[in-house]
């Protein structure tokens, strides 16, 4: 007698809960310690320094949102993190192992997605709150976690579709972040609304670097309604996380592990 497939939901459920437990080791105390160490070394300066009477730079904080965390160790954080997902298991050849039931195979990228997501987004909030004691506005301290997490729930889900869409797809996705991002405050309005960086910046309502009259190659910068950038994000990495469940399901699954090639 054939056995019922379970529900796309049943199916996402049981691969982000079995999967969990894979967060508490290496890669994911890596992907922790990509948030806690700027951020603890960060307070740990901030507590030496009001120890010996110094006065804070209320700056720091800034400088540490936006070209530590959101320049350097977010990216880093869907690089590191992406590839420990499906693609992980098409270059192991045990993806046929989670096959031998009927499944929603498409609803695989985002069931393995989402346990990373999570464990990362509890991380970056920690680590928006840890800057608030370095000196962040109260003010702009929803807008950053918001950013932090919207973005993280976008790159990782973008990182996950690179990596089934290429065979080098850590490559492109670094080519990617640290290539095309940084060209933001050249890029006009249009292409500005491509990039992260944009709508970071519109929700933490600030930005890394602001244009100089003298720079000449310096476009202005666009600015869009927090609510809008938000949901841009969200949107987008909901349409990552669907074209990965949908290249997945249109890949053939074997034993040989050809799929794993190309």
């Amino acid at each position: 007698m054939s056995q019922a497939a379970p529900s796309p939901l049943a199916t996402l459920r049981a691969t982000a809960f079995g999967y969990a437990p894979r967060l508490l080791q290496g890669r994911g105390w890596a992907v922790a310690a990509l948030v806690a160490v700027p951020v603890g070394i960060s307070l740990g300066v901030f507590t030496f320094s009001r120890l010996q009477g110094l006065d804070s730079d209320p700056a720091e904080a800034l400088r540490i949102f936006h070209d530590g965390l959101v320049k350097m160790m977010l990216p880093i954080m869907a690089l590191v993190a992406a590839p420990a997902g499906i693609r992980e298991d098409l270059e192991q050849r045990t993806l046929p192992l989670l096959l031998v039931r009927p499944a929603a195979v498409w609803a695989y990228p985002l069931g393995k997605g989402l346990p990373w997501f999570l464990w990362g987004a509890a991380w970056l909030v920690l680590g928006a709150l840890g800057l608030q004691v370095v000196g962040g506005d109260p003010s702009l301290l929803l807008g950053r976690i918001g950013a932090l997490v919207g973005a993280w729930w976008g790159e990782l889900a973008l990182m996950t579709l690179v990596g089934l869409l290429f065979k080098r797809g850590t490559l492109w996705g670094a080519l990617y972040f640290f290539l095309w991002e940084p060209l933001l405050r050249i890029f006009p309005p249009f292409l500005q609304r491509l990039t992260f960086t944009h709508y970071i910046e519109s929700l933490a309502g600030s930005r890394a670097a602001e244009v100089k009259t003298h720079e000449l190659l310096a476009q202005e910068q666009v600015t869009t309604h927090p609510a809008v950038a938000i949901l841009v994000l969200v949107a987008f990495g909901a349409l990552c996380w669907a074209l990965a469940g949908w290249k997945l399901h249109r890949t053939p699954i074997g034993l040989a592990g050809s799929e794993a090639e190309g």
